[in-house]
């Protein structure tokens, strides 16, 4: 029986720009970085939010051969950069003012805080093109 979900997979363009991003930017904290030379150089990079030790997010570049063929690969490239590829919701306790933060640390917004019938919300994206939402609740 599945017990818990302790990672969620995000593509990413460029790993040391996400992990960048995601530390310098968004205040994660890298959890693991290996890269595994057996294994055509895999590199197995992680990050999360500080004080959710359970759940990371693991910072995957997008493989070409023998994982997916160049047209796939060039496919999956397209959907990130329309912001089609999946996203995350994250929650905040002062929607305007986590927005003041991240956008002075250069985050940049697609949508502003706005008030929304389930709360205040505010919608970013990584510079992979994934989709992000901050949602303050109360």
């Amino acid at each position: 029986m599945l017990k818990q979900l302790t990672n969620v997979q995000v593509w990413v363009h460029d790993q040391d720009e996400a992990l960048a991003f995601y530390t310098e930017k968004l205040g994660f904290e890298l959890r693991d970085d290996v890269t595994v030379s057996e294994m055509g150089n895999f590199r197995w990079l992680t990050v999360g939010v500080p004080g959710q030790p359970d759940v990371a997010l693991a910072l995957m570049a997008v493989p070409g051969p023998p994982v997916f063929d160049d047209e796939t690969r060039g496919q999956i490239m397209a959907l990130m950069a329309k912001g089609a590829a999946g996203g995350l919701f994250f929650t905040t306790d002062d929607c305007r003012a986590s927005y003041e933060e991240l956008s002075g640390r250069g985050v940049e917004f697609q949508q502003e805080p706005t008030e929304q019938p389930y709360g205040i919300d505010a919608g970013f994206r990584d510079p992979s093109g994934n989709q992000m939402r901050m949602l303050q609740t109360s």
